[in-house]
């Protein structure tokens, strides 16, 4: 089995960390993609967009477990067969509410290069960049990476 192992500066993803687990809780009860409108039926459009948030919920969830006290004590996340895909997704939903929330006044463009100057935004929106970017890296390593099978399901 394929696995990728991580070592993160901790000063520098702790802030990051913080910008996550607040954009976890929203996500908790509202889809980062929301559905459009559909001819669907109201009651599966209910019961598919439950599914879909407890599938959200989990997925975030695994994201957020990677940064626990192992990770505090040597500052190292791996990524795997089993949780690749989760984590591809989850990291997906929070790039989606960041972008969203805190980024909107940047463009694609900006956002999708890397060309910002940081020390012209303001602290949340230089922090919420800056986990957009650490977010879209871990995204990278885990498509680059790791057997591109794993990822379609």
């Amino acid at each position: 089995m394929k696995r990728i192992e991580v070592k993160l500066a901790l000063p520098v993803v702790a802030p990051l960390l913080d910008v996550i687990r607040e954009l976890a809780s929203g996500l908790r009860g509202e889809l980062a993609a929301p559905l459009g409108p559909s001819d669907l039926d109201a009651e599966f459009a209910a019961a598919w967009t439950s599914e879909l948030l407890e599938a959200q919920t989990a997925d975030v969830a695994a994201l957020l477990a990677m940064f626990n006290e192992e990770f505090f004590a040597e500052g190292v996340i791996a990524f795997d067969e089993d949780n690749a895909e989760q984590i591809v997704r989850a990291t997906a939903a929070v790039r989606l509410r960041l972008r969203e929330l805190h980024l909107k006044t940047l463009g694609d463009e900006m956002l999708e290069s890397g060309n910002v100057e940081l020390e012209r935004l303001d602290d949340p929106v230089r922090k919420a960049f800056m986990c957009y970017l650490f977010l879209a890296t871990i995204q990278e390593l885990i498509i680059q990476h790791l057997d591109s099978s794993i990822l379609e399901s």
